[in-house]
């Protein structure tokens, strides 16, 4: 790994997150770069050099069919082992909005059991984002919680205060409805619910009130709030009412991804 863990941030038709994406994990301290989904069709080991990934948000092309859906079979029939690859090799993934729909169509989340091995193939989805029980697009600001159990290295041991307790977000297709309903029981038990929305905010009748999760690696982090958007305490919509005492601990955004990266610069430090 060079002095900063590299940051390959996915782009393609549609994507208009990535930018946001990528100064996120710059003030992490990654650097990020910015691979377009064709050129990593052509050459999947580009991902191979990876030591954190990024599927960002937007409408990729054009949520045609299904939010996430075409992005999603590219990878399924194309990337899936580099991605496998590229988890079974300790690199920690974000994918925010659109990206958890593509990562939960991909057969990435929730992934398989903990002493369970990736499956060669990918695995048909288990949940779904589904319409918004509203049946419209809403563009807001949430309150979000972090269960004590989560395993989810992006968010584990995260503190919220009042002022940063709170996530925005913008999505048609936001509600989260697992296969079965011992789905979600099992996701909780095996402390890959990684975010969840307030009780009294859930904003798209999502079950259990979850915002996002992860696989049971604790790397793969999925969820419809926009944390990369929520780096610097200007972004907060009552930023210039906020006290000081609010503004000294990181945004939760920030302090999500800085989580990852110093992650990773601790494993690397432990190979070394």
């Amino acid at each position: 790994m060079s002095d900063s863990p590299i940051a390959i941030i996915l782009t393609g038709p549609g994507i208009n997150c990535d930018h946001e994406l990528a100064r996120a994990f710059e003030l992490a301290g990654a650097s990020p770069r910015f691979v377009h989904l064709s050129e990593l069709m052509a050459e999947p080991a580009r991902l191979d050099e990876a030591d954190l990934i990024g599927l960002p948000g937007g409408f990729s092309y054009g949520d045609a069919i299904a939010a996430g859906r075409v992005f999603a079979q590219m990878i399924r029939q194309h990337l899936y082992p580099a991605f496998v690859r590229a988890i079974e090799r300790g690199a920690p993934m974000i994918a925010p909005c659109n990206g958890f729909q593509i990562a939960v169509q991909a057969g990435l989340l929730p992934g398989p059991d903990a002493d369970s091995p990736w499956p060669i193939e990918p695995a048909a989805p288990c949940v779904t984002l589904t319409s918004n029980a509203s049946a419209r697009f809403i563009d807001r600001w949430c309150r979000i919680e972090v269960p004590v159990n989560t395993r989810c290295v992006w968010t584990k041991d995260l503190k919220l205060t009042a002022a940063s307790a709170m996530l925005p977000i913008a999505h048609g297709e936001g509600r989260f409805v697992p296969d079965v309903d011992s789905r979600l029981t099992r996701l909780e038990q095996a402390g890959q619910i990684a975010v969840r929305y307030a009780a009294d905010d859930n904003p798209n009748g999502s079950a259990g009130d979850v915002a996002g999760i992860c696989d049971a690696s604790g790397l793969i982090f999925g969820l419809m709030p926009h944390p990369e958007r929520y780096t610097t305490w200007s972004q907060h919509p009552l930023w210039s009412r906020l006290n000081e005492a609010d503004r000294q601990e990181e945004p939760p955004g920030l302090a999500m991804f800085r989580r990852a990266v110093s992650h990773v610069v601790g494993a690397a430090a432990l190979r070394a």
